[in-house]
């Protein structure tokens, strides 16, 4: 090579090395005010990504304009995949409900920040099994099983879905879907609500909120369907964030929840037909405690299943973490 290609060389080189040490002094000012680059939000709703993205638009919208960081929203079709994402750190705010909010706490180094509250101030909701209205399906026959009906459940991980019904319906009966129903098939609970309606399944897992989102929004269809079924109180979903977020980007992003739609005045009236139009009245504080519930419904799921296969050590942990909720349950106010 000669003397002019090699300065050339040297030339390019050094003007690379010079970008490359820019760029990684520009990242390190990125990072010296801790606020993140971009926010991704997971939202895993039953109304599914078509009917849910509009209506939660316009709340990402002002959580970027107050956290002066662009948030984008991030949609899956299964909560198995969102919480693996907030896993490896893709995301770092999400909505869940209360199981993968327990999941993601458990294995996705996350921490619960806010509950909601729905338009009647409730922060609890129901699971049900729902049927088309007029077909004569009752509980006690869909208890009997015999292989008669198609059934559609929830996510795996879904709390109305699949957790409760187990926990609280099926389980305590050794009744196991696939054994009892004729097939099986997994849906959010808008495709659930549309299939039972339409005939397509006899019977499927929903929940009160979808009921009542489909009740305001598709009235015709909501007549075509009963309620079989409705499970005891069950914690609402939650907003969780990861636990490695620069703590004043966390503070930011909690005083945005807690007092969104809060107050009088035109902004807080339009931020509240925000909350309206996701079947909410406010977000009010919560920690991983307020998951509780689901972290004994979890527990008597595993010690019932462990019971079933004769597996005594699972059967044990499992009952020790029954009998530790308990008694957390019973110290508190």
């Amino acid at each position: 090579m000669s003397l002019s290609g090699s300065a050339r060389l040297f030339g390019v080189s050094a003007l690379a090395a010079a970008a490359l040490a820019l760029s990684a002094c520009d990242k390190r000012d990125e990072l010296a005010d801790g606020a993140p680059a971009r926010i991704t939000f997971s939202i895993m709703s039953a109304q599914g990504q078509a009917s849910a993205g509009p209506l939660w638009q316009p709340l990402l919208d002002d959580l970027a304009r107050t956290i002066d960081v662009p948030v984008r929203p991030h949609f899956a079709s299964t909560y198995a995949t969102l919480i693996e994402d907030m896993k490896r750190g893709q995301t770092q705010v999400a909505w869940f409900s209360a199981q993968p909010a327990v999941d993601a706490i458990d294995n996705a180094d996350a921490e619960l920040i806010a509950r909601t509250v729905n338009l009647d101030g409730e922060d609890s909701y129901r699971s049900t099994l729902i049927v088309r209205r007029g077909s004569g399906i009752t509980l006690d026959s869909v208890l009997a099983c015999g292989k008669r009906y198609s059934f559609g459940g929830g996510d795996a991980r879904s709390t109305s879905g699949t957790l409760a019904p187990a926990a609280w319906l099926f389980g305590p009966r050794g009744i196991q879907p696939a054994a009892c129903f004729a097939s099986v098939r997994s849906g959010n609970h808008e495709t659930n609500a549309f299939q039972v309606a339409s005939g397509v399944l006899d019977v499927a897992t929903s929940n009160t909120v979808t009921g009542a989102a489909l009740r305001r929004q598709n009235p015709t269809l909501a007549d075509q369907i009963e309620q079989i079924w409705e499970s005891p109180p069950i914690p609402e979903g939650g907003i969780v964030l990861r636990g490695d977020l620069d703590p004043a980007v966390k503070e930011k992003i909690r005083s945005f929840f807690l007092t969104y739609g809060q107050g009088d005045g035109v902004e807080a009236e339009r931020q509240r037909r925000v909350l309206a139009g996701l079947g909410y009245s406010r977000f009010s504080a919560a920690d991983d405690d307020y998951l509780d519930p689901v972290r004994e419904m979890i527990a008597g799921q595993a010690l019932t299943e462990a019971r079933g296969r004769n597996d005594a050590a699972a059967a044990a942990a499992a009952e020790a973490e029954l009998q530790r909720l308990r008694a957390k349950r019973e110290v508190q106010p």
